[in-house]
């Protein structure tokens, strides 16, 4: 826990739910393709659906929407309400 915001992994947030990054996990060109979508610290992040057998996870962020493997978002760092 971090103050009153719940820190957890991009993963693990439900579809309709807003969250912000805080940090990533990810090393070398993952963590370049990450940063380069838009995927920066305190950038505000909606999870929009999740396929049907739970990955990918659909994301809006920085106005536009990108689909993100299982992966990929449990090595972001999200802080939600």
């Amino acid at each position: 826990m971090c103050g009153r915001k719940r820190c957890c992994r991009l993963k693990d947030i439900k579809p309709g739910r807003r969250a912000r990054i805080r940090c990533h996990h990810a090393r070398g060109a993952v963590r370049q393709r990450l940063l380069d979508l838009g995927f920066v610290p305190e950038t505000e992040i909606e999870v929009i659906r999740r396929a049907p057998f739970g990955d990918p996870i659909e994301c809006c962020v920085a106005n536009y929407k990108v689909a993100l493997r299982n992966s990929e978002a449990g090595l972001i760092e999200v802080e939600s309400d």
